[in-house]
């Protein structure tokens, strides 16, 4: 009887575990491999329900020209999600939303704001904006950070 609990308690834990992973939100992240903020910002993701998948590129500038990214909202790293881009230490709650918005090529947390997810500074923080290239080219601002 007691092998018969124990195979149904772990059968459950099991199948738990596999639908968690099943709802796993896939993203590329491309980074630079001197990089420490930027992994930071992948465990972040991980944290908030993201599967991660992590890639060392020798030329970030090609890349994020290559992916649609302007320089003038560039940030240190650029992830890949359902054909959009991501630029920079944007919040996982962003990173959701953008699935929602179908005017968008992409959004980005430009520079590396202080404070924003993997620039976390002893609880300093910067006002920050995320902004959307809309695909017209122009940009929207997403969302705002006030400074804490």
């Amino acid at each position: 009887m007691r092998t018969s609990l124990r195979l149904a308690a772990l059968s459950a834990l099991l199948l738990s575990s596999l639908a968690q992973a099943a709802e796993l939100i896939p993203i590329e992240v491309h980074r630079d491999a001197n990089c420490g903020c930027c992994k930071k910002w992948i465990s972040h993701l991980e944290a908030n329900g993201f599967k991660v998948e992590d890639h060392v590129e020798s030329d970030m500038s090609s890349f994020k020209q290559q992916h649609g990214v302007p320089p003038r909202l560039g940030s240190c790293h650029t992830a890949l999600i359902n054909g959009k881009f991501v630029e920079g230490h944007v919040p996982a709650e962003q990173v959701l939303a953008l699935s929602k918005r179908d005017d968008l090529l992409g959004i980005a947390a430009p520079g590396m704001p202080m404070g924003s997810p993997g620039m976390e500074m002893d609880g300093m923080s910067d006002a920050y904006q995320v902004i959307g290239l809309k695909k017209d080219g122009t940009d929207v601002v997403v969302a705002d950070y006030p400074a804490h």
